[in-house]
């Protein structure tokens, strides 16, 4: 019991006291004078206009030459953060303690009529005692310098039907975006999955080109060519390429208001071994003996009032060159997730969510199967043009491995913030 009141009291002391990171972008409301949920259903998720507002460089559309420029007004920028209090348990014992999980810096904005740019920069954070390598172990590992995004956005280049995307970027075929998650903990387990050895990672932001655009009514596509290295060089002379393709009934964007359906098709390479008879300045190697491997996937988003549905299955499979399980075999495996979310009470205030996560591995490499279940409460303050600020409460339980299988259960409360 004396447990219990200490942790709660511990989690009181962090929501007075600490913030987390988002992604928002607030600058925007106080550069147009919105309220947040403008562009959210309560932050960081987008609702139907915010999804029009970004796809269209960050312009309201309609309204693009319109604009003023980040050279006639500040820059708009924010600042993410993350910390909090945090319960882990599983069948050795538990431990608990406050945490700092990271910081990010966003600048986004017009750059010209229908040229914008996205910037997001987490700088590196050591914990107090590590050197000037960071921690030595992998408990707490530091957070390393890295540019998560850096993009132009020319849009409108066709009207609605050509938008191109250009630099380190979110790509499209995460119908479902992992950035815009209600989620600090729990990560989208399918995303984060690495099959076999192959060292591409689905999560990751990517660096190449997207075009994209809209047809009426209500259908979306979207063609990429990438490293599909994320933000490391490309070992490799071919790129990959996807392609998506998503349709909404009814009004809206189906983030919000109407029901989507969207497919996507990936189609990438990597080497099986690197020569050093070629090395660029810039660090990349002429891999040989490139081996492919495919991802294709579906989403499902309905909406009914303040509720939301979403889903997303993806199914992947690498060469066997990859498979060092079963070396003559290619490596298959499927998974997705399901996420029930529902705002409630004046301006979205509160909102609930329950999120199931599963991963199902091929068969010599069940130890890897996942199954999660999770759920959150969030209950934003603020004023009315400024919803920025939120408690949260987060709770996780996970199962690895089929025969004897590790459990393991998170729960955490952060006071959330994004200025």
């Amino acid at each position: 019991m004396k447990k219990t009141i200490l942790f709660l009291l511990s989690g009181v002391v962090i929501v007075l006291s600490f913030c987390q990171p988002l992604t928002a972008i607030p600058a925007f409301a106080r550069k147009h004078g919105f309220n947040c949920n403008m562009c959210h259903v309560a932050y960081p998720k987008l609702n139907d206009f915010g999804q029009r507002f970004r796809d269209n460089g960050y312009q309201i559309p309609g309204q693009s030459g319109r604009e003023k420029t980040v050279f006639e007004t500040s820059i708009p920028l924010a600042l993410r953060t993350t910390a909090g209090h945090s319960l882990y348990k599983n069948k050795q014992g538990t431990t608990a303690g406050f945490g700092l999980y990271g910081l990010d810096v966003l600048a986004a904005g017009v750059m010209h009529k229908n040229i914008s740019f996205l910037f997001v920069y987490t700088p590196r954070i050591d914990e107090p005692a590590a050197d000037f390598n960071g921690p030595d172990n992998g408990t707490n590992p530091a957070q390393t310098a890295t540019i998560e995004s850096a993009s132009l956005v020319f849009s409108n280049l066709a009207g609605e039907k050509l938008n191109l995307r250009i630099g380190r970027f979110e790509p499209a075929y995460h119908l479902i975006s992992s950035k815009r998650s209600y989620y600090i903990m729990q990560p989208y387990e399918i995303y984060d999955f690495a099959a076999g050895s192959n060292p591409y990672s689905f999560a990751v932001n990517q660096i190449g080109i997207e075009a994209s655009g809209r047809f009426k009514p209500g259908l979306k596509y979207s063609l990429g060519i990438i490293n599909g290295s994320g933000g490391a060089p490309d070992n490799n002379t071919g790129k990959d390429v996807y392609v998506t393709l998503q349709k909404t009934f009814g009004k809206g964007e189906g983030q919000s208001a109407g029901q989507q359906l969207g497919v996507f098709g990936y189609f990438g390479r990597q080497p099986t071994y690197f020569t050093d008879t070629v090395v660029a300045p810039t660090g990349e190697t002429n891999g040989k003996e490139n081996r492919t491997f495919t991802r294709l996937g579906a989403n499902l988003s309905l909406n009914w009032k303040t509720i939301n549905l979403q889903a997303l299955v993806l199914k992947g499979r690498d060469d066997k060159a990859f498979n060092y399980f079963a070396a003559t075999r290619n490596y298959s495996f499927w998974g997705g997730f399901v996420q029930l979310d529902w705002a409630a009470l004046a301006n979205n205030r509160l909102v609930a969510s329950l999120l199931y996560n599963w991963v199902q591995p091929a068969d010599e490499d069940q130890p890897n199967r996942v199954n999660g279940y999770s759920a959150l409460l969030r209950y934003y303050l603020g004023s009315w043009s400024a919803v920025n600020i939120a408690l949260h409460a987060e709770y996780s339980h996970r199962a690895l491995g089929v025969s004897n299988p590790l459990k393991d259960d998170v729960f955490t409360l952060l006071l959330d913030f994004d200025f």
